[in-house]
C-alpha cells in the first residue's frame, strides 16, 4: 500500500510535553535540574545591548575631531543623563566656549579623535523566559535555557496571532458548528481562554479584546473579518508578535469552518482549567504551530511529544487538512497516493496525493501542501 510521511497536528487528550524555553542570547539559567515550576516563573534571563545614539559632536562644538577628548566632560563607561553636560569648547582664550548637553541618557561608549563623533549606549533590554508550563525541569542548557516536563492536554491549531498568553478555559459556544459571535463574549471571560466553535467574528475578537480576554479559539476565521482585527492583509510570513490586545487561534482554517468535534470536547473537559496560549505561526521554513496547552496532573501518558514538527504516517483514509493556496483549510481524507510525479498547473513536477473533501469533491495537490491530522 503506498504510504508517506508528512507534517501533522497534534491533538491529545493526554501527553507528556517536552518544552524547550530558550533565551535568544546567552544569558543565565535561574533553576536547576529536577525544580519544580509554574507557568510564569522565570526560567532564563538575559541583557540585550541597548540602542546606540551616534552623535558627531566635533561638529556640534565646532572643534577639530583630533581636539574632542579633550573636551569631554565624561569618561568613557560612565553614565549620562538626559541635560548632562556632556563636553565643553575651550573657546578662544577662556571665552566663547561652547557646551553641549545631552539630549539622551545611556552610558559613553567611545570617543573618537578621527571621526570626531562620539557613541552614547541605551539602557540594556532585559529579555526574560518563562517556563510557559507547570512541570518539572527536566535538562538545561548553560547560558541558553532549559527543557520543561510536564503532563499536559495539547492542542495545535492550524493558524494562530499574537504571542504567550495565560488564562481559565471559558467554553463560549454550545457545540462545534455553533458561529462565536458578540453576545456570547461575556464580562466574567477576562483574562481567560475564550473557546468558540465555527468562525469567530471580528466583532466577537473586539469585545474579547474590550472584555480582557487572554486569547480566543474557535473552528475559523474569515479573511476579512481578521483584515478588520489587524488593520491590515497579513502577508506569508511568521506571527506571533502581533499586539492586538489578545492571541487568536483557529484550529480548523479559514471561512465558516466549525472545530473537530474531537477537540472542542477536549477543550468542553478542561472548562475551568489553566491554559498557556501561543499565536505563533510559521508554516514554511521551519514549521512552528500556534497551540493550547492544558496541564493535568494525570502522568499516566506514555507517549512524549517533543515541541517542533509532527511527523505523521501518511496512507489512504488518513485525515489531511490542505496548508497552500488555492485549498488552503479544506479538511478531507486521503484517496491515494500515486506513486510516479505528476506534472502540475505551474510546469513543475511534483509528487501528488488525491484528497476527498467531504462534500465529494476530489482534488489533486502536492504532497507539501498537507498536513495530516494527529491523534
Amino acid at each position: 500500500m503506498a504510504h508517506a510521511y508528512t507534517p501533522g497536528l497534534k491533538v491529545s487528550r493526554q501527553t507528556k510535553l517536552h518544552c524547550r524555553r530558550l533565551l535568544p542570547i546567552s544569558g543565565k539559567v535561574l533553576v536547576e535540574v529536577g525544580d519544580l515550576v509554574e507557568a510564569q516563573d522565570v526560567v532564563a534571563e538575559a541583557s540585550i545591548p541597548g540602542d546606540i545614539f551616534p552623535l558627531n559632536l566635533a561638529s556640534l562644538l565646532g572643534v577639530s575631531a583630533a581636539d574632542l577628548p579633550g573636551c569631554m566632560l565624561k569618561n568613557r563607561g560612565e553614565r549620562v543623563e538626559v541635560g548632562d553636560e556632556l563636553a565643553r569648547s575651550k573657546g578662544i582664550f577662556g571665552f566663547f566656549k561652547k557646551s553641549y548637553f545631552s539630549r539622551s541618557a545611556g552610558v559613553l561608549e567611545s570617543v573618537s579623535k578621527i571621526t570626531g563623533q562620539i557613541i552614547l549606549r541605551g539602557e540594556p533590554i532585559p529579555v526574560q523566559v518563562r517556563a510557559y508550563v507547570p512541570g518539572r525541569i527536566l535538562e538545561v542548557k548553560p547560558e541558553q535555557g532549559v527543557v520543561v516536563e510536564s503532563n499536559v492536554t495539547f492542542i495545535q491549531g492550524i493558524f494562530g496571532i499574537g504571542g504567550e498568553q495565560y488564562g481559565k478555559i471559558h467554553l463560549a459556544c454550545e457545540n462545534p458548528e455553533q458561529p462565536l459571535t458578540e453576545d456570547l463574549i461575556k464580562p466574567e471571560m477576562r483574562g481567560g481562554v475564550i473557546i468558540g466553535g465555527a468562525r469567530m467574528t471580528h466583532q466577537a475578537v473586539e469585545k474579547a479584546i474590550a472584555v480582557g480576554a487572554s486569547a480566543v479559539v474557535s473552528g475559523g476565521i474569515d479573511d476579512q473579518d481578521l483584515k478588520n482585527i489587524l488593520g491590515y492583509d497579513l502577508g506569508v510570513a511568521i506571527t506571533g508578535t502581533e499586539k492586538i490586545g489578545t492571541t487568536l487561534i483557529i484550529t480548523e482554517g479559514f471561512g465558516d469552518i466549525g472545530m473537530a468535534r474531537r477537540t472542542f470536547e477536549l477543550f468542553q473537559s478542561r472548562v475551568g482549567s489553566q491554559a498557556s496560549v501561543n499565536g505563533a505561526t510559521q508554516i514554511r521554513a521551519g514549521v512552528m504551530r500556534p497551540e493550547i496547552v492544558i496541564p493535568t496532573a494525570d502522568d499516566s501518558a506514555s507517549d512524549v511529544f517533543d515541541d517542533g514538527a509532527v511527523e505523521g504516517f501518511l496512507e489512504p483514509g488518513s485525515s489531511v487538512r490542505i496548508i497552500r493556496d488555492p485549498y488552503f483549510g479544506m479538511i478531507g481524507q486521503v484517496a491515494s497516493l500515486p506513486a510516479e510525479p505528476t506534472v502540475l498547473g505551474s510546469g513543475s513536477k511534483a509528487r501528488v496525493l488525491e484528497v476527498k473533501l467531504d462534500d465529494g469533491r476530489k482534488l489533486v495537490v502536492p504532497r507539501a501542501n498537507v498536513e495530516i491530522i494527529a491523534g
